[in-house]
């Protein structure tokens, strides 16, 4: 099995200002352009994976132009000394926020064992819908990639906290506050990748996944944040490896994806919900047609106003009523859904207009057990904390041979 593997990580050289390196995750912050204007403004004329990144909120702003741009700082970053090579190990990430310090490790697993597909029991796998149609403009910013830099967190399900008690710590490499409220960072080599291996893929055991789900139903990781992410690299790998032989399909770069794995049971992991923001003029209809029920409740937002709905005690079936009501409005309508991390944004994109709907967040305990007999979550049902708590880009791997 190799669904683990070792990568060669690339950090910022130690002339770099890793505060302006680090930048927060290119799908967050959807909607809000001043907080992409700022992370530009600070990191302007500096080294910074901010240009190495393309933020949602501009796919439709010139597109070929900016992965342009960002293809051509790859070639020079690469050529100019702005990386430096960390070998033989992995990095044991420390992010503190004020939900506390979530602790993960940055690796790299193999695309042959993940799959986004409901049918496809693989090893990783995505946790809510995929929207297909989301992959086809990030494959265009990936396909041509020389590096790529992670924002994919994959959950494991470790109760008894073993794999981060087989760690051995070894030298800090980086230790600094995140830019705009992103709290602090530190990450730590790990000397001994080959037994926190191991005690990753105990997880999976068939005496263990018998006793804890009650079937023999192999699963290390499932997405946590960034499956879309993670589904283009996979769609990339598959139009790549038709045209490799026999020995380039083993280990070439771009079959195995840097990731950071963290566990389920962390304290400091926060299930968050996503909520709904619809662009609509007709917010007056949109309130009157939707109709909610159940012993859980949710809130409408408009004009920065909460008013309390109740909504199904089933949370995933709720949310594939509400999606579906949200649809079929715009269809009939015009308009469009954003999807927004953290209820203070929401709160705040309604007061220029449009209705958000604000929902309740699911329970984490029977997580891996959801994905097992059920399948799919509906698209966008969680998100692992709000969005400054997301994963920044530090690390990075080469996705085609030196």
């Amino acid at each position: 099995m190799q669904t683990i593997k070792i990568p060669e990580i690339l950090l910022p050289s130690d002339n770099c200002d890793i505060q302006t390196w680090a930048v927060n995750a290119c799908d967050q912050y959807t909607s809000d352009y001043l907080y992409w204007e700022s992370v530009e403004n600070k990191t302007e004329g500096k080294p910074s994976a901010y240009n190495l990144i393309f933020p949602e909120i501009y796919l439709k702003d010139k597109p070929e132009e900016r992965i342009a741009r960002i293809n051509e700082n790859m070639r020079r970053y690469l050529s100019g000394g702005i990386f430096k090579k960390v070998s033989g190990g992995f990095i044991l990430v420390e992010r503190t926020t004020p939900s506390g310090t979530r602790t993960g490790i940055v690796l790299a697993v193999d695309l042959e064992d993940y799959s986004f597909k409901t049918e496809e029991r693989a090893l990783i796998r995505s946790t809510e819908a995929t929207i297909t149609e989301r992959i086809p403009p990030r494959v265009e910013i990936r396909k041509n990639a020389l590096v790529e830099l992670p924002h994919v967190m994959l959950l494991y399900d470790d109760e008894n906290n073993s794999v981060i008690s087989s760690v051995k710590r070894g030298k800090v490499l980086y230790d600094f506050d995140l830019m705009l409220g992103g709290g602090h960072i530190k990450g730590t080599y790990i000397e001994n990748p080959e037994e926190v291996t191991k005690a990753l893929y105990a997880l999976c055991s068939s005496e263990r996944t018998v006793k804890k789900y009650g079937k023999d139903e192999k699963l290390l990781f499932a997405a946590g944040d960034g499956n879309h992410s993670l589904a283009t690299a996979k769609t990339c790998w598959e139009n790549l490896k038709k045209t490799l032989g026999k020995v380039e399909l083993k280990n070439h770069p771009a079959r195995f994806a840097l990731v950071e794995v963290v566990n389920i049971y962390d304290s400091a992991l926060k299930f968050e919900p996503i909520h709904r923001y619809v662009k609509t003029d007709k917010t007056a209809l949109f309130i009157n047609g939707l109709k909610t029920s159940g012993a859980n409740s949710a809130y409408i937002v408009t004009k920065g106003q909460k008013q309390k709905i109740s909504f199904n005690k089933n949370i995933p079936d709720g949310i594939k009523e509400l999606d579906a009501y949200i649809s079929g409005f715009i269809n009939s309508y015009g308009g469009e859904v954003d999807y927004i991390h953290g209820e203070d944004d929401l709160v705040w994109l309604t007061e220029y207009g449009g209705v958000g709907i604000m929902l309740p967040a699911i329970e984490k305990d029977d997580f891996f057990r959801l994905i097992i007999n059920g399948g799919n979550l509906p698209k966008k049902t969680f998100s692992m904390g709000e969005g400054y708590e997301k994963r920044y880009y530090i690390e990075a791997k080469r996705i085609i041979k030196d």
